[in-house]
């Protein structure tokens, strides 16, 4: 990581400030401490490890999604290292087995399969449940409860004599909500399979919950975990990606050129397709500083990338001023579910990664160029 200086970093580029990135991280640690649960990273919503040796200090290690996030978080973050799978590549099993601490299976077929094995290893297993309470409207893509969700065991599907073989039940329904909707979950976790829970070792909430939000309830947190914790005498896990860097970073772009067509259309450096893929899928407008809404401000421009594909529109927003070639545009709250998404569909290059510290000074982590592109190809 070099010191920046007086030096001025191409854009696009991410940028994660460590001051904000203490204030989650702060927050997390109270939960912990007041509540007596475990807190791990969500590798999927966050993986820049050059910053794992700040996170470490507050959480006790990370959660993944497969082999090579559970291969990054071992080396790089340490601690406790979690995986979940919809269904685990027998090939690579035997090496996941030498990273991780904690393998969570989504159906009994796949305790029965690999679940001795890892056993046998000296690891903690558990099974995923879906206890089919939805608390999320118009996100279906985002909602494990949905009708036909592939992810966690229905009571229906529950093979209660696979029950001595596990360590621990894991239940993941969550998506950017409070602990009210936790509480309903957690209700329905409870009326569906509570019964086995007093035989578990331990309980993992999974994540989605947005607990550094300001307007979260984390005193109602703390119940739900503490009443678990006492009630059924084990451990309890939550495993936030975006909580840990909610609003700890930026992506800073500039504007190319304006065009005009009904309204004017500012063509910035960065794509959403290539730099903010949830842009489009989620689909959610990103909030960009200093702007507001559609004609609340003197000048509107409708933001849109530079790659081919017509629908590479991020959204529309007002500035008191107007924008002219060179603008520097800053999206906010960049880190969580963007930096980890990017790719380099038309040739694109990746934005380069900037970590901010405690003293404002700027220091370049990463740059990207033509063989990161190439080497994606053959």
């Amino acid at each position: 990581m070099s010191s920046m200086g007086k030096e001025v970093v191409s854009t696009p580029y991410f940028v994660v400030d460590e001051r904000r990135l203490l204030h989650n991280l702060e927050i997390l640690k109270q939960v912990a401490e007041e509540s007596g649960c475990k807190i791990l990273l969500a590798q999927k919503a966050f993986s820049m490890f050059s910053v794992y040796p700040l996170l470490r200090k507050y959480l006790c290690g990370t959660t993944a999604s497969g082999l090579y996030e559970a291969r990054l978080g071992k080396e790089e973050f340490g601690g406790e290292t979690h995986v979940f799978s919809p269904a685990y590549r027998a090939e690579e099993f035997d090496e996941l087995l030498q990273y991780v601490d904690d393998l969570v299976f989504n159906s009994p077929a796949q305790v029965r399969k690999y679940g001795i094995r890892a056993k046998n290893a000296g690891k903690s297993i558990g099974l995923r449940v879906n206890p089919e309470c939805s608390t999320q409207e118009g996100h279906a893509i985002y909602d494990p409860c949905a009708p036909g969700s592939r992810l966690g065991t229905t009571l229906e599907a529950f093979e209660e004599e696979l029950v001595p073989l596990l360590d621990g039940i894991h239940m993941h329904t969550l998506c950017e909500q409070n602990s009210d909707d936790l509480e309903k979950t957690v209700e329905a976790l409870e009326d569906k399979f509570g019964k086995w829970l007093p035989q578990m070792k331990w309980l993992n909430l999974g994540g989605g919950h947005h607990i550094t939000r300001a307007d979260y309830d984390r005193e109602r947190l703390v119940r739900i975990i503490r009443r678990l914790r006492e009630k059924y005498q084990l451990e309890v896990y939550l495993e936030p990606g975006e909580a840990v860097v909610l609003n700890a970073g930026d992506l800073v772009a500039s504007v190319m050129e304006i065009v005009h067509n009904n309204m004017e259309i500012a063509i910035l450096d960065t794509s959403a397709a290539c730099h903010m893929p949830d842009v489009l899928e989620m689909p959610y407008r990103p909030p960009v500083q200093k702007s507001g809404n559609p004609g609340e401000k003197q000048y509107t421009y409708r933001f849109a990338g530079p790659t081919c594909l017509a629908g590479d529109v991020i959204g529309d927003y007002s500035f008191e001023k107007p924008l002219t070639e060179g603008s520097r545009v800053v999206f906010e709250d960049m880190a969580l579910y963007t930096m980890v998404k990017t790719n380099t569909f038309n040739g694109m290059a990746l934005p380069s990664i900037v970590f901010r510290d405690q003293e404002g000074e700027e220091h370049l982590v990463r740059t990207f160029g033509y063989e990161d592109f190439k080497n994606r190809l053959s």
